[in-house]
């Protein structure tokens, strides 16, 4: 089946990767739309050497459309992706409006793409970006000797605000470079230039921010394991583009060094850049990728089964829009897709 396609959230940040990404990885189209808030309604998108007006999002937009990609607020996507998946398409939900509802799979296709055989509501939910780089790393090492325990620490970049991010940041370098006061921060919780942010996210439960309760509950529906322990601490820091993650993992049974970098190096999705051989993983080098980098693989002495790692990937891509495409991929591939 060549599906219709519509991306919804079309002029947004990560919108505008989607658009990237379907094109750079050929994905089979029957036809597409754009959709998008009044506010861009009528703006022109180009895509693939032709240009498309920008349609208002509205329920009659989805009428014969087999694949919407959503990039919205969560708001947005509570009223509109169900309006969609009852006109017969399947919703690949960016936002986080669906992640925790047990009747939505929450899919890493490299770590669990089965669970796409199974769409009650027809909504797929794509996880948090700090949640995707993480599994798919941590997915290998499971198999191999069962997780445990993982503290993790996050250095996430601005464009992780989106595109007003960004622009903040960029503001506030070149008032740095100029010796000129610094803009007030708006889109972050402080200045992020020559700073970084522990809390540059809503508050949660316990003193954990929304970002870091993602982390937790995230990384136990994807893994289908509600007994790893996660602890995380989220920082936000001065980066353009890159989540990089420091990760210390406890597993229930024996994994050497050796082990762990052979079994990431068959791993789909990772690229393994470890400094036995002198190369790390940095984000300047993810990005653009659509890969997971993962390096500094350490014994840790500190526990009878423990290891160290650094993990670092495109947070617009693999984090969020390549990740969406992918999962469309394997609907398409495998005959998922609904039927009319």
């Amino acid at each position: 089946m060549v599906p219709s396609v519509a991306v919804v959230g079309a002029t947004g940040a990560v919108g505008e990767i989607m658009r990237q990404v379907l094109s750079e990885r050929k994905f089979p189209l029957r036809s597409i739309k754009f959709l998008a808030s009044e506010r861009s309604a009528g703006k022109s998108i180009e895509f693939q050497g032709k240009t498309y007006p920008v349609e208002p999002l509205r329920a009659e937009a989805f009428a014969g459309v087999d694949v919407v990609l959503s990039s919205t607020p969560a708001l947005v996507s509570r009223e509109f992706s169900p309006l969609a998946a009852r006109a017969g398409a399947v919703v690949v939900d960016n936002s986080s409006a669906w992640r925790m509802d047990p009747d939505v799979p929450l899919v890493v296709p490299e770590v669990n793409a089965d669970a796409l055989r199974n769409i009650p509501k027809g909504i797929v939910a794509n996880p948090n970006c700090s949640t995707i780089q993480m599994v798919v790393a941590l997915k290998p090492l499971h198999d191999l000797a069962r997780i445990k325990r993982v503290v993790v620490s996050t250095y996430q970049a601005s464009s992780g605000k989106g595109a007003k991010g960004l622009f903040e940041l960029e503001a506030q370098v070149a008032a740095l470079g100029r010796g000129e006061p610094v803009p007030a921060a708006k889109a972050h919780a402080a200045q992020l230039a020559g700073n970084v942010l522990p809390h540059d996210w809503k508050a949660g439960e316990d003193g954990y921010s929304e970002e870091e309760w993602k982390m937790i509950r995230e990384t136990r529906k994807i893994m289908g394991d509600d007994s790893i322990l996660v602890s995380p601490t989220t920082v936000r820091v001065p980066v353009r583009v890159g989540h990089a993650e420091s990760i210390n993992l406890e597993f229930h049974m024996p994994i050497s060094v050796e082990q762990a970098r052979a079994a990431l190096a068959r791993a789909p999705g990772v690229v393994l850049r470890d400094d036995s051989r002198g190369e790390v993983p940095l984000p300047l080098d993810a990005e653009g990728c659509d890969e997971v980098f993962v390096g500094r693989i350490r014994r840790d002495p500190t526990v009878p089964n423990g290891l160290n790692l650094w993990v670092v990937a495109d947070n617009l891509r693999k984090g969020a829009a390549t990740n969406a495409v992918q999962i469309a991929e394997v609907l398409v591939q495998r005959g998922w897709l609904p039927r009319r």
